[in-house]
């Protein structure tokens, strides 16, 4: 009889190790890269196949039938046989994949122009940026290394200090010449929005009269405020060829403020990758000379 013939859909059944192994529908599709609703439809199709139910499924947790265990049982070595077989004959890739997660803004106004010095030095490692406004979770794996913009007070990883940001507020030529003493307030997307809150504190500044336009990303902020259509918290570091070609100036007679708020990179406890290392050494020189 042909092998194929009584195996079941192969993605089907992987979505059911996974799922049977976590008891979560959430961390399986995590895991796989899935939506939860295509993992369910992929295991929905295994029960359709063998005519029977795998999961209790309750209101906020899952448990295996006793056929679903049975199975799961039967089914979990030949998985690993599988897997096993294939680490055996698979051609081992020379280069490291290391995945960094970090802010947009950052990646594109100051660490983009820069790498091409790293993978000069390191053409072996692969570097795949990961840009995103949540804060990437260096603990749970989901990245290698991450670069976060705060005050460097995250719990459960190594923050290490990378450098400090220098904020004043910003706005185009032309919308300082206008004199909008009320001006819109041009803000990313943030779950602390400390920037505004510390500076004005510093300087005493009320900004209740300003109203807020909050944009989703610091890149967006930044044109937005070239384009004449509002004041936006200048990120020093981020904007300075904007302040040296003139098309963004300081829109108050204030200083330049310096505070807490830098850059910091963040690393999973524990000992790092000799990859992780690398690239680490690399941006702590970078920024020493930044």
């Amino acid at each position: 009889m042909a092998l194929h013939k009584d195996l079941p859909p192969l993605l089907a059944l992987r979505a059911f190790e996974a799922v049977a192994r976590h008891l979560s529908f959430i961390k399986a599709a995590h895991e796989l890269s899935v939506t939860q609703s295509a993992l369910s439809h992929q295991v929905h199709k295994l029960e359709q196949y063998l005519g029977k139910p795998l999961f209790i499924r309750r209101t906020r947790a899952i448990d295996l039938t006793a056929d679903g265990q049975h199975y799961y049982e039967q089914i979990r070595p030949a998985l690993d046989l599988i897997a096993a077989a294939t680490r055996s004959q698979r051609v081992v890739s020379s280069v490291t994949v290391l995945r960094i997660g970090l802010l947009a803004s950052f990646a594109t106004l100051w660490l983009a122009p820069r790498l091409a010095g790293f993978l000069q030095r390191y053409p072996q490692i692969q570097v795949e940026l990961v840009p995103a406004i949540q804060l990437a979770n260096v603990a749970a794996a989901e990245v290698d290394l991450a670069i976060r913009y705060g005050k460097g007070d995250w719990p459960d990883v190594q923050a290490t200090r990378l450098m400090p940001e220098v904020l004043s507020p910003v706005c185009s030529p032309a919308f300082k010449a206008s004199r909008q003493h009320n001006g819109a307030l041009l803000m990313a997307t943030s779950h602390r929005p400390f920037e505004w809150t510390d500076w004005s504190g510093h300087y005493q500044v009320n900004l209740s009269p300003h109203p807020r336009v909050v944009l989703h990303d610091y890149n967006i902020v930044v044109e937005a405020a070239v384009a004449g259509q509002g004041i936006a918290m200048g990120r020093h570091r981020l904007i300075e060829r904007r302040l040296q070609d003139g098309s963004l100036v300081e829109a108050f007679d204030w200083p330049p403020y310096r505070s807490e708020i830098g850059y910091w990179l963040i690393a999973p406890q524990g000992p790092a990758s000799a990859a992780a290392e690398c690239f680490s050494a690399w941006l702590k020189a970078a920024c020493a000379d930044a």
